[in-house]
């Protein structure tokens, strides 16, 4: 279980046993009192001594035990809504690391398919200079171009290798045992409308931990008010008495004054923050619902434009760098042509990898916001430019 998790269980049981305590009634308390003792002239030793044995206690008044036992019990049920709002936060971290490692590995998948291109390139120019037809800075290019994939390559296997360690660190692993992950960025699920998406943030736990806080203030609030009804101090005891050898019973009633006054204070400020509590629950909900706005609009953009990439723009690009290659070898265009398609149509599949990974990080948020689950199992469909 993660420390996050597990800092919420050991909290709970504090809380717990701040429940008992808040549960434990006034003590009783025993007492002894010697009056007339190691004195002078008759009051000389313990000669004219009397001793009195006492039994006292507080008898509360206002329903302050009911108050205390709800506010305990209601800072241990906040527990529980703080608790899956933590939950959904690693969830999050761990989709948005989960990602990290995916995108790494479909751009070093992007490096190997450009690697590939500039590797025909590269023959091409050879065999052309070979037979004539081109100079040899024509080749130099080609391989400088191959070379620079290559970097790109290297540069994506780093990454990916430091997203894997970033990943592990979540469970405490410092050796990641796992090799790859599986997962297509380029496959965006169909989500709810915005408002149907915006009626979920009511259950979100960010706002349903304001329902928890409430109670806790409600409770502090009736706590506070049970303080302007005094408490009574009683004590009932038995006391000897020296000179006739008798006893007596002795008792005593006291309550201080001047309580309800005294209670005022505390009683305005535990309103006042019952009230504020109110206000900060509207500005959160206006803030969640402005990053729904955002997120949704992010990812709904984004989904149009990856399938308008991967169904128009792609395929024109892929048949015209064809069409350049064959022209190429057959010397009907320079090199330079062939390789900016080539660079093209490279830049447009890393434009689309990059959209695609903004919307699955839109997506992650919406799913923080919401609780809910709304990725659906990835499928292959929308991989097939990636190939060369």
């Amino acid at each position: 279980m993660h420390p996050e998790i597990r800092w919420v269980e050991a909290r709970t049981v504090v809380l717990a046993a701040e429940r008992e305590r808040a549960e434990q009634r006034p003590p009783w308390i025993a007492g002894a009192e010697v009056e007339n003792a190691f004195g002078t002239g008759h009051a000389r030793g313990l000669d004219s001594a009397e001793l009195t044995l006492t039994l006292a206690s507080v008898l509360e008044r206002g329903g302050k035990l009911d108050a205390r036992r709800t506010l305990a019990q209601s800072r241990i049920d906040a527990m529980a809504v703080q608790r899956e709002s933590r939950r959904l936060d690693l969830l999050a971290e761990t989709a948005r690391r989960y990602l990290a490692v995916v995108a790494a590995e479909r751009s070093r998948t992007l490096a190997e398919a450009d690697m590939a291109q500039r590797q025909r390139t590269v023959a091409a120019a050879r065999r052309r200079l070979q037979a004539g037809a081109s100079p040899e800075s024509v080749l130099l290019t080609a391989q400088a171009a191959l070379a620079r994939a290559e970097l790109a390559r290297d540069r994506a296997e780093q990454q990916r290798t430091a997203a894997r360690q970033h990943l592990a660190a979540l469970w405490g692993e410092r050796a990641p045992t796992f090799d790859s992950v599986a997962g297509e960025p380029l496959a965006l699920p169909t989500i709810s409308p915005l408002q149907t998406l915006a009626a979920e943030l009511e259950r979100t736990p960010e706002l349903a931990q304001f329902a928890g806080e409430r109670r806790i203030a409600e409770a502090r609030l009736q706590l506070a008010r049970t303080a302007a009804t005094p408490d009574l101090e009683w004590q009932v005891g038995i006391r000897r008495l020296q000179e006739s050898d008798d006893t007596a019973l002795v008792a005593g009633v006291s309550m201080p004054l001047g309580s309800r006054a005294r209670a005022q204070p505390e009683i305005r400020a535990a309103d006042a923050e019952r009230e504020a509590l109110s206000i900060e629950r509207e500005a959160k909900g206006l803030s969640l619902y402005s990053t729904l706005v955002e997120a949704h609009g992010r990812y709904t953009a984004a989904q149009v434009e990856v399938a308008r990439l991967q169904q128009d723009v792609l395929p024109k690009l892929a048949r015209a760098e064809q069409a350049a290659e064959r022209a190429y070898r057959a010397g009907a265009i320079s090199y330079l042509e062939w390789a900016q398609l080539q660079s093209e149509r490279t830049a447009v599949r890393q434009q689309q990898l990059d959209v695609a990974l903004d919307a699955q990080r839109a997506l992650i948020e919406i799913q923080r916001l919401t609780g809910q689950a709304l990725v659906t199992a990835p499928t292959a469909a929308s991989s097939g430019d990636i190939a060369p």
